[in-house]
């Protein structure tokens, strides 16, 4: 992570514990909150909702930003009564790849207090162009670099052609470059902008946190470990299988 781009980050590691885990109070200075969360984990986007609905209770939630809906989409200008359907069309809501449900009580707790849901991450459209860019391979470190090539491996379970880790690295590094834009362009003095994003893309070291401007406070938090509701690497291994 390069010294000055972020001013302040608190990582909250919390694997392991299961009570529930309260929004940390933070510091007026804190312009972005990154919140980390296991996809399929229920628990953790119940405390979304709580994140959201507390700062916007005290009048500090300047936007929230997605990794679940692509750059070029947002509820802005809607009112706060705007129904589930019209939020999911303004979102170009992807339902295949990430479940309504699951997110709806984060994303329409921000719209009903009149706070505008951003879309964060890079559009498909521009994916094949990331994973052809070496360039993205200089925005980390060697170590992180490495580091996030590994966790392409471990993320697909060992059974991705070598020839493929480093293209979808790529794509990770440009997908965390994207969220980090959208946030910096939501930041506003005194108030916050939350990014909710899988745990790997707020990681200090490897994601967004590399890509935002200095001067940006930043807090970072990832919560608490749940127990997986399937087997993926099962799944992968039955798709490869398929003819």
């Amino acid at each position: 992570m390069r010294g000055a781009a972020i001013a302040a980050i608190t990582a909250l590691w919390l694997a392991g514990c299961t009570a529930p885990v309260a929004v940390p109070d933070i510091d007026r200075g804190v312009q972005v909150l990154l919140l980390g969360e296991q996809h399929d984990a229920g628990a953790h986007q119940r405390m979304h909702r709580d994140a959201i609905e507390d700062l916007a209770a005290r009048g500090r939630l300047a936007a929230v930003a997605l990794e679940m809906a692509e750059q070029g989409h947002s509820t802005a200008g809607l009112p706060r009564d705007t129904q589930e359907a019209d939020v999911r069309q303004a979102l170009d809501w992807n339902e295949e790849t990430w479940p309504w449900r699951a997110y709806e009580p984060a994303v329409m707790a921000a719209v009903h207090a009149g706070v505008p849901v951003l879309g964060a991450n890079l559009p498909r459209a521009q994916m094949r162009a990331a994973m052809a860019d070496a360039q993205l391979d200089t925005l980390l470190g060697h170590a992180a670099l490495n580091e996030q090539q590994q966790r392409i491996r471990d993320g697909h379970c060992t059974l991705l052609p070598e020839v493929q880790v480093a293209p979808m690295a790529r794509v990770q590094i440009a997908r965390d470059r994207a969220m980090a834009a959208t946030v910096a362009r939501a930041a506003r003095p005194e108030r916050v902008v939350i990014l909710i994003a899988g745990g790997g893309h707020v990681e200090p070291t490897l994601g967004v946190p590399v890509h935002l401007p200095p001067g940006l406070r930043v807090e970072v938090v990832r919560w608490p470990a749940q127990p997986p509701a399937r087997d993926y690497c099962a799944d992968l291994k039955q798709q490869l299988a398929r003819p």
